[in-house]
This record gives C-alpha cells, sequence and structure tokens, in this order.
C-alpha cells in the first residue's frame, strides 16, 4: 500500500508519548505484537491504522475476504475501544466500512476481544479511543512502519481522508476468517429421497454452521478438516439440479454440479422388452421381474403391464417388473 505522505505534524499530534521506548486459516491483520510498546496517550479522539509494516510477514491490509473474529490490544488502558475496518476509496480516501462492539481493556498487557465484522481484501483496520486520554502502545523504533489518523466523528458510510502519516507502529491487530469457497463435491448426484453421503472440498470450511442441497439443509454433515465437510442430503420434493452451499461465520460459498435423481418410471405399453429397458434406463430405472404370458417370448411379446404405474418419482435404480403378452 502507498505510503500516506500528508501532515506528519498533524499526526504526531494525535498521540502524546506518556512513557518509553519499548491463508486459507485465519490470517492477522496489523502489527504482529512483536516489539516492545510504550503506552501512548491519544491527545485528541481519532482513529489510527498501521499503514505500513516493517515486519517481512506482517500484513497492514487484509489479504482476503471475510470477517473479523477477534482483535488484540497491548499497552492500552481506558477505553472502551472499538475495531473499525477502513476501505481504500479513489483519491486516497477511506470508508467506514465496519465497526465491533466496544471493548474496554483490563490491563497494559495482552487483551483479545471478540468480533464479528465483514472485511474485504486490502481493507485496513483502524483503532478509535472511546475518550480523551486513552492509551495505545505505539513504538517509534520500527524503522519503515507507518501508521495513519482519521478525524472523528467517522461513523459507518461515510468517507474520511486520513490526517496524516508517521513512522511508528501501533499495538494492536486483528484476525480474520476467510470466506469459505467450495471447489468440488463427490459424487456429482444422489436420490432425492436423500441419504446420500456427499463429500464436499474447499477451503476455510472449519466451523461451518451450515451446509444446504438445492437450498435445503443437509440431514446431517460432519466437518472432517479445514478443507472437508462429509454431508448427507435430506429428501426433496422433486429431482432436479441442487448447488451445494456452505456457511461459516465468514459468508456462504455455493458450487453447482449436483444433482438430485429419481427412477421417473415411463410408460411402457407396447413396447418390446428391449425398447423398455432402454426406456427405463433413460429414466433413472431397471428393468425387473418379466413375466411372458400367451406364450410370447422375449422378442416377440409387448408390455401388457407394469409393475408401477407411469409417472411415479422413486429412488434412481428402482426396479420396475413388467408383463409380456
Amino acid at each position: 500500500m502507498r505510503r500516506l505522505t500528508c501532515g506528519a505534524a498533524t499526526l504526531l499530534a494525535v498521540l502524546a508519548m506518556a512513557g518509553g521506548t519499548a491463508s486459507a486459516a485465519p490470517v492477522t491483520v496489523g502489527s504482529p505484537l512483536t516489539q516492545a510498546f510504550a503506552p501512548t496517550a491519544f491527545s485528541e479522539l481519532a482513529i489510527v491504522a498501521n499503514t505500513v509494516l516493517a515486519e517481512p510477514s506482517a500484513r497492514a491490509t487484509s489479504p482476503v475476504a471475510g470477517v473479523v473474529v477477534e482483535w488484540h490490544v497491548l499497552g492500552a488502558a481506558g477505553g472502551p475501544f472499538t475495531l473499525r475496518v477502513l476501505r481504500p476509496q479513489p483519491g486516497g480516501f477511506y470508508l467506514a466500512a465496519g465497526t465491533s462492539a466496544p471493548a474496554a481493556p483490563t490491563g497494559l498487557g495482552l487483551q483479545t476481544f471478540p468480533a464479528l465484522v465483514p472485511i474485504k481484501a486490502g481493507d485496513l483496520v483502524g483503532l478509535e479511543p472511546g475518550q480523551g486520554g486513552d492509551k495505545i502502545g505505539t513504538v517509534s523504533s520500527t524503522a519503515g512502519a507507518a501508521f495513519a489518523a482519521f478525524k472523528l466523528p467517522f461513523p459507518d458510510g461515510s468517507t474520511a481522508f486520513p490526517l496524516g502519516s508517521s513512522n511508528r507502529e501501533v499495538a494492536f491487530n486483528a484476525v480474520v476468517k476467510p470466506a469459505p469457497v467450495v471447489t468440488a463435491v463427490s459424487p456429482k448426484s444422489g436420490s432425492f429421497k436423500g441419504g446420500t453421503k456427499v463429500t464436499i472440498t474447499g477451503t476455510d470450511l472449519s466451523g461451518a454452521s451450515a451446509v444446504s442441497f438445492g437450498g435445503a439443509p443437509a440431514k446431517s454433515f460432519t466437518v472432517d478438516s479445514e478443507t472437508q465437510i462429509t454431508a448427507v442430503t435430506a429428501a426433496a420434493k422433486k429431482p432436479d439440479a441442487a448447488a451445494v452451499a456452505v456457511t461459516t461465520v465468514a459468508g456462504t460459498a455455493t458450487v453447482a454440479g449436483f444433482k438430485l435423481t429419481a427412477c421417473v418410471v415411463p410408460n411402457l405399453k407396447s413396447k418390446k422388452l428391449e425398447a423398455a429397458k432402454k426406456k427405463l434406463k433413460s429414466a433413472g430405472c431397471k428393468v425387473g421381474k418379466v413375466t411372458k404370458t400367451n406364450g410370447v417370448s422375449a422378442k416377440t411379446g409387448k408390455v401388457t403391464k407394469q409393475g408401477k404405474k407411469a409417472g411415479n418419482k422413486l429412488a434412481p435404480g428402482t426396479k420396475i417388473n413388467v408383463t409380456l403378452g
């Protein structure tokens, strides 16, 4: 991300120093919290956001879309604080895209707070104090690091231009659970009567709260790993294409290509046996017991009676008895 350049002196006035210097799994956005941080007082109310981080593995912006599930602070006092999601806009502006519930630290050590805030790839995370005199850990010795400040009020849905930048790192970060992705299902079809075991593969599937086939909830499912779910289909009203969807706290992923199938009994009257077999096969059925009457053979006889009424929807592969006469 480009470094913000306007008004470093303005930004430095936002924080007044109060002490000495100090994948597809969940990803951390913000400071790795590996430096020695000094509690630093906000001299005025403003959102602060790390825009450049010097540590090789650190991310100033989210690399994935998903949801912030928790956030951490060091050297924080006062509050309550809130985590803010800031989305880049044309011209250097940022959109206030989401806010966590407020939380107050109970000490200067590492504090962890839950959240449920949607985030997109490329978004920053910011920290908003609750009142003047609140403190947050900063470090000024991280070469190449920078943070920006955004003047309050900055309500969600509004845009603002950052006040400026400074070569410090602010001691907070957010944990992002990526949105799930479904890449394949096996087998590709199952009975509309339900009971088909289906293996769903993809990424970031852990913590799935729902699995559905064609919008209908699965009869049951088990999360085997981050990349696999085993689900059992429920009975449906009719055979049809049924997109497979997996929902986690970070969103819903859907993939097409699965079908709920049936034996839709065809009308076999007056068909010879070979023609009846072909028609049954194309309808998802099989020929069952063949009864010959009036001395006909399999070649000469025609269907005079069938064991199931035409139009009935049965489990795929159901055998249909026929009588030749």
